[in-house]
């Protein structure tokens, strides 16, 4: 009945473009914007004000009322979650809050899983990106660490990046990134056991670290490694298949 009323209230607002109906919109989806911003604001250091995000989240409401179009067969929620959220990225990515020395070390990492992955064929394991970086376990640990408080820009960034802007009705981009979404969703079904659920529980199911610590009984720590860890494998894996597309 919800998703009812949702849907006729955006084509009376498409059918009129009634500044009341779209104050009516905006007003419905504060709750998902609160909802995205309460997400992300866990890995970002505590000096970003959650009220700055929230208003990005707001600005990239409005885009997707005024570019989201019915015909394209997408539903209103799923395109106003991306547009929110992409919103927000954007501005981060402005603010350029992550030092490069931790964006280098995470661009490592990530090239050492791919190239490692590819070629021994299987999940590598920390032993495996240790011996191949010449440094120890406790090294390691410690770079996870620091790439865990950046890792804001995560599986979302995969999945909803550009997937709504204008450039994507051409033909050979829309292919082109469902391709990519179909070798996502085969990545994340070889993740190791407990970062494929990891992944499932917060991308899928919707809990937060803290939740999915809980569910698990691990530290929250643990679980944001273990997020970090298959976010790496994941870009590894698409950044093998841009290469060949």
């Amino acid at each position: 009945m919800e998703a009812i009323k949702s849907d006729r209230l955006w084509l009376d607002y498409n059918d009129t473009l009634d500044g009341n109906l779209k104050e009516k919109i905006i007003e419905k989806y504060i709750p998902l914007i609160k909802h995205i911003v309460s997400r992300m604001a866990i890995s970002l250091p505590a000096y970003i004000d959650s009220d700055d995000l929230i208003s990005y989240g707001i600005f990239g409401l409005l885009q997707a009322i005024d570019r989201y179009d019915a015909s394209k067969g997408v539903k209103f929620e799923t395109y106003a979650y991306a547009r929110i959220k992409g919103s927000i990225i954007d501005e981060l990515r402005k603010l350029d809050w992550v030092p490069q020395s931790i964006r280098k070390k995470a661009k490592l990492i990530q090239r050492t899983y791919s190239e490692l992955e590819q070629a021994l064929g299987r999940a590598v394991t920390d032993e495996d990106v240790c011996k191949h970086l010449n440094i120890s376990k406790g090294e390691l640990q410690n770079i996870y660490n620091e790439i865990a408080f950046t890792s804001i820009i995560s599986l979302d960034d995969l999945l909803y990046a550009e997937d709504f802007t204008k450039e994507t009705a051409r033909p050979d981009i829309m292919a082109e990134k469902q391709e990519l979404k179909k070798i996502l969703g085969e990545a994340i079904n070889r993740l190791p056991y407990q970062e494929k659920l990891v992944v499932t529980l917060y991308y899928y199911e919707g809990l937060t670290l803290k939740e999915i610590a809980k569910v698990l009984d691990l530290s929250q720590g643990r679980i944001s490694q273990l997020h970090t860890k298959a976010i790496l494998r994941l870009r590894g894996s698409l950044s093998r298949k841009r290469a060949i597309l």
